[in-house]
């Protein structure tokens, strides 16, 4: 039997007041998932335990039967393997935002209008980057999908030890980057990236990138903000793990990075962004594709606008987002026969937060031999009503793998 575990990134929300009080997935219009729930076992799932705060990545981890207390070292090395980096032991990596900032350097658009065109250029130059007082320190960067990009530090005596530069919100300057502990490596680290942050508006403010952006009334990416600090981690393989043969079907580096470092092999789409203006019949397409024809007998699959949607406060934009999914992707992936599927999202970002949040998301399986149960809508509230209970993220490989029938038995 194949399974996957088809995750929407972002999509669990809260109540909103201009929707009935009904989230943007119990307001939107979808008809798949909802005969997918009403054929399946639904429930609400913590991704990595009640209250707690997912990022994507620690989220995916817990789903996918790692424990992220103990494999996550940030963000950074995710997002570099993600995107082709070959991250070394001793590397730090870090994932970057392309921002705007005026001339004295404050941040008026985090995500330089979700720029998605040239940033390749704009990092070409950066790569020629070297520091004055560092000039044994190998600077790597590396575009990821739209405003996203990777930084890799390479060489002797560096950190992971050190905080963000990300000030959260418009209108401040880059956070002073600093030492989480007492170490002349992490004190080296931390003075390395507040001269780069620097350093990088001075390279690129006036690339032709920018410059054209700037005449046709966009904001510029001259500024990089690096966050997440991490060293490589070690993760087992999922295949041995599971004994499964397991492919990654993802927009963003993230996803795919850490696809990579848990060995599964990494299916590659083109014209897609991460965003709500993702090209969904190229997702849909490679998903049937690979189903049906390939050798994989697990899938992992993140389709990520929602996410977006909801970071950026877009109430009706992620409501529609999910109707699309639904009348683009759902409507294929229902009619697949013999195939075990879970789906969910990572965490819940709701649009009154504009950020990720503890609230459970739904949860349903569809698929032969399934236990149904009465509900027949896929929703936070509906689900929560469901057989499944309120599951873990830490609890989603063993029921996969226990309906596939690739378990072993415990004890004799």
């Amino acid at each position: 039997m194949k399974g996957l575990i088809l995750i929407m990134d972002g999509m669990g929300d809260r109540p909103i007041k201009e929707l009935g009080n009904k989230t943007p997935l119990e307001a939107a219009n979808t008809p798949n998932m909802d005969k997918m729930a009403e054929e399946g076992i639904t429930g609400i799932m913590d991704s990595i335990a009640p209250g707690i705060i997912p990022g994507s990545d620690t989220a995916h981890l817990s789903i996918l039967g790692y424990n992220p207390y103990e494999v996550y070292t940030g963000r950074g090395p995710f997002e570099a393997n993600g995107v082709g980096v070959e991250v070394l032991p001793g590397d730090i990596a870090f994932r970057c935002n392309f921002s705007t900032a005026d001339e004295d350097l404050i941040v008026t658009d985090r995500r330089a209008g979700r720029i998605k065109e040239g940033t390749d250029e704009i990092v070409a130059e950066l790569n020629k980057m070297v520091l004055e007082d560092y000039p044994d320190i190998k600077i790597i960067f590396k575009e990821s999908t739209g405003h996203r990009a990777v930084l890799v530090l390479r060489g002797e005596g560096l950190s992971d030890k050190v905080s963000d530069a990300d000030p959260k919100v418009e209108g401040n300057k880059p956070k002073e980057v600093k030492a989480l502990d007492d170490t002349p490596e992490a004190a080296k680290t931390a003075d390395i990236l507040n001269k780069l942050v620097v350093k990088t508006y001075e390279m690129v403010k006036d690339h032709p990138v920018n410059l054209k952006r700037i005449e046709e009334g966009k904001p510029p990416a001259n500024i990089v903000i690096p966050r997440g600090a991490g060293e490589v981690p070690v993760v087992e393989s999922l295949n041995e793990k599971y004994e499964v043969n397991s492919a990654c079907i993802a927009e963003t580096g993230l996803i795919m990075g850490i696809g990579r470092f848990a060995g599964m092999d990494i299916i590659e789409m083109e014209d897609v962004t991460g965003g709500i203006d993702t090209n969904l019949d190229n997702i849909r397409d490679t998903i049937i594709d690979q189903v049906k024809n390939s050798d994989h007998d697990f899938f992992l699959i993140n389709i990520d606008g929602a996410d977006e949607a909801g970071h950026d406060g877009q109430t009706m934009e992620k409501k529609e987002f999910i109707e699309k999914v639904d009348r683009v992707v759902m409507s294929e992936l229902i009619k697949l026969e013999d195939v075990y599927i879970y789906l969910t999202a990572d965490h819940s970002t709701p649009i009154s937060v504009m950020n990720h949040s503890g609230d459970p998301v739904p949860v349903l399986i569809r698929g032969p031999e399934v236990r149904v149960d009465d509900v027949c809508e896929f929703s936070e509230r509906a689900c929560a009503k469901g057989g499944l209970n309120r599951i873990r993220g830490s609890d989603v490989m063993n029921i996969m793998m226990d309906l596939m029938n690739y378990a072993h038995k415990f004890g004799a």
